[in-house]
């Protein structure tokens, strides 16, 4: 038997779940920059010291590596915060 769902309730979950998204966005961000400075500075200073580093490791390189480190920690923290907020959410409705 399917359940009678009124306008309203669609309209609070779709600014809930609005809400869980944008507070994601907003904690991966800030994840992704402290990740970037976190990570830039010592990739950084590794290419100017060691010789192996200052070698190998061409500038296209080192904008990778921070990079990846700030797409990794945005996608995880977004992930993570959006779960959270979900869940406490299903937790107060029930």
């Amino acid at each position: 038997m399917a359940k009678n769902v009124s306008l309203a309730s669609l309209d609070q979950k779709l600014a809930m779940a609005k809400r869980c998204s944008h507070e994601g966005v907003v904690a991966g961000a800030k994840a992704a920059v402290v990740a970037s400075v976190a990570t830039a500075i010592p990739t950084f200073a590794i290419g100017k010291m060691l010789p192996w580093a200052r070698t190998y490791l061409n500038p296209t390189a080192k904008a990778l590596i921070v990079s990846t480190a700030a797409g990794m920690a945005y996608f995880v923290v977004a992930d993570k915060t959006i779960l959270k907020t979900a869940r406490q959410n299903s937790f107060k409705q029930a």
